[in-house]
């Protein structure tokens, strides 16, 4: 299961406060291939039913979506959120993740998966 900090939750909630939604909102989070290490992550708000494939995970306060695909990746990962004086922002810390990019946005597994990039973004 995934886990988000107090930090992120609260900068999470102040977002979706921004949006005023007209229903629930969540925060889905998933993983695709490419980046320089093998994989990077991706993050959005998505105001759209959880997908029947997704799995909902119910964290201070918020919904987190994550696909199935996903999930397998994602496995004891922490969302968190860093104030930091030359950029912060959100980050995941991932358990599971082998190896990572300078730019914080890709890892690499154990079994090798994903296809690795240049660090363009």
């Amino acid at each position: 299961m995934i886990t988000v900090s107090e930090a992120a939750a609260g900068q999470l909630k102040g977002l979706i406060e921004q949006q005023e939604p007209k229903g629930e909102v969540g925060l889905r989070v998933f993983i695709q291939s490419g980046g320089c290490s093998g994989f990077s992550y991706g993050m959005g708000l998505d105001d759209n039913p959880p997908r029947q494939d997704d799995e909902v995970v119910r964290l201070n306060g918020l919904s987190v979506y994550i696909d199935e695909y996903s999930a397998q990746y994602l496995e004891g990962a922490e969302i968190d959120y860093v104030d930091a004086l030359m950029g912060g922002g959100f980050t995941i810390h991932n358990p599971n993740a082998v190896r990572t990019c300078s730019c914080g946005h890709s890892f690499q597994t154990a079994d090798g998966a994903g296809e690795a990039r240049g660090c363009g973004h």
